[in-house]
Formats: structure tokens, C-alpha cells, sequence
């Protein structure tokens, strides 16, 4: 039975799992049964923070129980645990208040409902496919109360569900040894509401689409429009006299070019294309941030065209599917790469390359894991789906990315730089302090930074707060502007570090592009404790672990942009400049 499920989590990666029940078509004939799934309860304060609804000493219905299981890796991961709420619900059929269960109060009963009120527990239900949201209680003067009236005002258009509300009354205060009974009433009615429609409401335009919103796009782009002017005029003037320099020196004879005063970028010309230490470590990062600037790019079309956010753990399925699928791309640019920097180890650097963030994700995951199911959390991840991910990495990664490497060594792993190595490094001269490479990768991650922060605020709330991200739209012209910045800017430090003598610009380039995800972990804490009221161990750990998930996510994808971009300018610019 374990085995079958494992197998079928590792399938439905690939391919969506349909069944032929009205609950996945939408489509309900009269008096036919509708199913309410119970979800998840938990603090409001810490949405990610959730547990089973039974969890909490509620009752469910006299129908008997329905299974269910995780349909798509994405739901397991996610901590969806759907269970039946034994509330009989007929498409069309209006249910009058009807009591459905009834529990008497004990001692631990009473202090986990006291504690669930006093932590404004909410839950979540499903209808449909539709998300319901109800609180557990309230506090007043001292009393704690819960609601125990469930009431469902369900439209429909034709034969599909369109729209759901809840209501929650009948406060009954929570007494020791007392009997609390539950009820329930379902209301149908018919909407205009067009069933593609119907998760409209759940949207909220007046926050995603405020003026702020549209004001920080349109600043972005003006700083596209400012830098890219500003790096190409100063550039082309700079190189322009550079050439005509260099040009003027070759004019002179070997004895005026000693008795000269040489300097710039030029002078590294026999350096500046040798290898960066720690070549495997460099390719294999390389290789990951080409992945990972493509899973983007696709996700946030995919989304554009799909709405991922109708279904239950599209968004992350997607993003696990399309990773695995783009793994080629990872070992292409990463062999070819280690080839061309006369790399030898080629199978330790595929191993590393198709490793390096599955290994970081998984020991991260799997450390938050161990606390989610110290709290008997719904966000532990059960151990097939552990098994389920790691075939994933051993059996779809690790070869598409042997074969992606192996055709990046043939095509493009020859080396065809403009300029010679010279067999012996040449010294690197002192210079001022702000130029060291330390500094001027701390300084190359604020543009970037600069242009997107806004967004991310957008981003946060949508997974820590209560909404639900849709403007992909922004998110791309926001992505391609983060793109254009970075590349401004990395071409200006590097060129800058060059003009000072130091040839040690590849760590540089990559590390002052991926500089951006310091500063975005950084506004993480301003975000956690100014903007947030999460509060205990789970939710703490939750947040910061997977936050320096995403800070090392986004810094690995913008140093390769950064680190590609400033590769071109090198390139150029010293395949046009006549070199003895």
C-alpha cells in the first residue's frame, strides 16, 4: 500500500491525476452529493502555523468517512490534510438547521478550546475546490465562546458550483463538563457569476493593484531607463578614450612605452581570463543560477496564462516539474563552463552541479520537518513523500543533468578567449579601499535590491498574510527590470575593478550580483517583526529557514545574470583592443 502511493506521488509529478467524480469534473446534477472537506486550523497570527482540524476535540457527521489522499506532490508538501466533515450536502437541496454531533466538554477539551479562542484559531474548509475560512471562537470580558453553527450559503450557475459563504453563530461559552452541540444549514442559490470566474472574490485588486504598486513599477522602469543611459554613455566615453590611449601607446617604441605611465585595463589582459579559484564550485553555481533564471521565467508565464493559484499546490508542483524538467540546462552551462576553465573532473562537477540545491532545499526542509512534527503539525512532510522527492533528484535530475553535461563539454566547452594566459599570475596592485572586491560587492546589491523591494513586499504578504499573489503580470516586468539593473551595475563595478589592475573578476561579478540576496534577507527580519505578529518556535523557524531559502535562491539566479552579462563586456572589450 506504502509502495503504491510512493509510486503514485512520483507519477503524478509528471502527469496530473484525473478522477471521474463530480468533485474534479464541477459538474453536479440535481440532489447529487456534494462533499465538504475539513482542512487545517491553526493561529491566525501564523498562517503557515496550521494542524488537522480534528486536532481541536470537534465532531464530525454521521455519514460515514470518505478517504483521501494527496493528488499531487505539490498538496502533500503544502500540508493539506482533507478530511470528511460527515455534513450531508445535496446540490441544490437546502438543509434547515440540523444538529450533527454534540461533545462534552472534559477538562483537556476545555483547555484546547480555550487556547485555540484565546489564540484566534481559524480553520479551513473545502467546497468544491473553493477555500472557506471560519474562526473557532472569540474572548469577551474574560469568557471564552465558540461558535457551533455552521451556516453555508452555496450559488450555483447551472450545474456548477460558483460561489461559497460561511457564517458562524450560536456562541456558546466554554464551561467544564458542559454539552456543546453542533449544527449546520446549507442555503443554495442561484448566481451570475460565470464559474471561470468564481475565485474573483478571493482576489483583492485594491491591495495588489494600489497606486503604490503601480507607482514602484513605473519608478523601476525609470531606473532601467537612468542607468542604462547613464552605464552607456559613461562606458562609451571611458572605453573610447581608453582605446584611444592604448591606441597611442602602440604607436610608441618599446623604450617611450617603458619610459610611459601604463595603467588601466589593459595592462591585465595576460590574467584577466584565468581561471577563478575553486573552478568546479564556480561552474556548479553557474550552472544552477542558468536553471534557475529559466524555472522563473517559465513559472511566472505559466502562471500569467494558467491562474496556478485555483488549485491546491499547483504553484509548487509546477515549480518541482518544470526544475526537474529544465535539469539539462543546469549541466549544459555548467560542463561547458568547467571545460572551458580546464576543468578535468567533469563526472564530481555534474554530481555537485545537479546536487547543489536539492541538498540545500532538502537539509533545510527536512530540519524545519523534525519541528513540525515535534508539534504534530499538518506542515510535517510524511516519509513517502520524503522517498518520493529523492527519487525525483535520483532517477530525473541527476541523469537529464549528466546529459545536458555531457553535450555542454562537445558544443561549447572549448575555450576561445582574445587574449593569451600568461603562465605566471601578475602581482595585483595596492588600491584605494572602496575598490577591493569586498567592497564592491556589498555595494552591487543595492540597485538591484532598490528595484524589486517594493514587489517583494507584495510577494510576502501573499505567502505570510492572508492574500493571494495574481499580478504576474507585474512580477515579470518586475523580474526583467531586476535583469537590467543587475547587469548595469555588475558591468560597472567590473569594469572598475579592471581599471584598478585586479583580474579577479569572476567571484567578484557573481558574488556583487548575488550580493542583492543579503539585502533581502535583511528586509526579511524588518518584515517579520515590523509588518508581522507571528510568534513561537515553529512559525520562527518556518519563516527565517525558508526565507534564507529564497535569499540564497534569488542570489545564486542574479550572480549568474550578473556574472553572464559582465563575461560579454570582458569579452568584448578586450577582443577590440589590439594586444602584443
Amino acid at each position: 500500500m506504502k509502495l503504491s502511493i510512493l509510486l503514485l506521488n512520483i507519477l503524478l509529478i509528471a502527469f496530473p491525476f484525473q478522477v471521474s467524480t463530480d468533485e474534479h469534473s464541477h459538474s453536479y446534477e440535481d440532489e447529487e452529493e456534494v462533499v465538504l472537506w475539513m482542512n487545517t486550523v491553526g493561529p491566525y497570527s501564523n498562517r503557515q502555523e496550521t494542524y488537522e482540524y480534528y486536532s481541536l476535540p470537534f465532531c464530525a457527521g454521521p455519514k460515514s468517512a470518505i478517504g483521501h489522499y494527496h493528488e499531487t506532490l505539490g498538496e502533500a508538501l503544502q500540508g493539506t490534510e482533507l478530511e470528511f466533515s460527515g455534513l450531508s450536502i445535496d446540490f441544490k437541496m437546502d438543509v434547515d438547521s440540523t444538529q450533527y454531533c454534540k461533545i462534552t466538554v472534559s477538562e483537556d477539551k476545555l483547555y484546547a478550546l480555550v487556547y485555540a479562542v484565546k489564540n484566534h484559531y481559524w480553520y479551513q474548509m473545502y467546497l468544491d475546490d473553493l477555500p472557506i475560512w471560519g474562526i473557532v471562537g472569540e474572548s469577551k470580558d474574560g469568557e471564552h465562546y465558540i461558535w457551533t453553527h455552521k451556516k453555508l450559503e452555496i450559488g450555483y450557475n447551472g450545474k456548477q458550483i460558483v460561489d461559497v459563504n460561511l457564517t458562524s453563530d450560536a456562541k456558546v461559552p466554554l464551561v467544564k463538563n458542559s454539552e456543546v452541540a453542533f449544527t449546520y444549514e446549507v442555503r443554495w442559490k442561484p448566481s451570475q457569476v460565470k464559474f471561470e470566474d468564481r475565485f474573483d472574490k478571493y482576489l483583492d485588486p485594491s491591495f495588489f493593484q494600489h497606486r503604490i504598486h503601480w507607482f514602484s513599477i513605473f519608478n523601476s522602469f525609470m531606473m532601467v531607463i537612468f542607468l542604462v543611459g547613464l552605464v552607456s554613455m559613461i562606458l562609451l566615453r571611458t572605453l573610447r578614450k581608453d582605446y584611444a590611449r592604448y591606441s597611442k601607446d602602440d604607436e610608441l617604441d618599446e623604450m617611450e612605452k617603458d619610459l610611459g605611465d601604463e595603467y588601466g585595463w589593459k595592462q591585465v589582459h595576460g590574467d584577466v581570463f584565468r581561471p577563478p579559484a575553486y573552478p568546479l564550485l564556480f561552474s556548479a553555481i553557474v550552472g544552477s543560477g542558468y536553471q534557475l533564471l529559466l524555472v522563473s521565467l517559465f513559472v511566472i508565464i505559466f502562471a500569467m496564462i494558467g491562474d496556478l493559484y485555483e488549485e491546491r499546490g499547483s504553484m509548487l508542483g509546477t515549480v518541482i516539474f518544470v526544475y526537474a524538467a529544465t535539469s539539462p540546462v543546469n549541466g549544459y552551462f555548467g560542463g561547458s563552463l568547467y571545460a572551458r576553465l580546464g576543468g578535468k573532473q567533469w563526472i564530481k562537477q555534474m554530481v555537485i552541479s545537479a546536487a547543489l540545491l536539492p541538498l540545500n532545499i532538502c537539509a533545510m526542509v527536512f530540519s524545519i520537518n523534525f519541528i513540525a512534527i515535534y508539534y504534530h503539525a499538518s506542515r510535517a512532510i510524511p516519509f513517502g513523500t520524503m522517498v518520493a522527492i529523492a527519487c525525483i533528484c535520483l532517477f530525473v535530475i541527476l541523469p537529464l543533468t549528466l546529459v545536458g553535461t555531457v553535450l555542454g563539454r562537445n558544443i561549447s566547452g572549448q575555450a576561445n578567449y582574445p587574449c593569451r594566459i600568461n603562465a605566471v599570475p601578475r602581482p595585483i596592485p595596492e588600491k584605494k579601499w572602496f575598490m577591493e572586491p569586498a567592497i564592491i560587492t556589498l555595494l552591487g546589491g543595492i540597485l538591484p535590491f532598490g528595484s524589486i523591494f517594493i514587489e517583494m513586499y507584495f510577494i510576502f504578504t501573499s505567502f505570510w498574510a492572508y492574500k493571494i499573489y495574481y499580478v504576474y503580470g507585474f512580477m515579470m516586468l518586475v523580474f526583467l527590470i531586476m535583469v537590467i539593473v543587475t547587469v548595469c551595475v555588475t558591468i560597472v563595478c567590473t569594469y572598475f575593478l579592471l581599471n584598478a589592475e585586479d583580474y579577479r573578476w569572476q567571484w567578484t561579478s557573481f558574488c556583487s550580483a548575488g550580493s542583492i540576496s543579503l539585502y533581502i534577507y535583511m528586509y526579511a527580519f524588518y518584515y517579520y517583526f515590523f509588518k508581522t505578529k507571528m510568534y513561537g518556535l515553529f512559525q520562527t523557524t518556518f519563516y527565517f529557514g525558508y526565507m534564507a531559502l529564497f535569499s540564497l535562491a534569488l542570489g545564486i539566479m542574479t550572480g549568474t545574470v550578473g556574472y553572464v552579462g559582465t563575461s560579454f563586456f570582458v569579452h568584448t572589450i578586450y577582443s577590440t583592443v589590439k594586444i602584443d
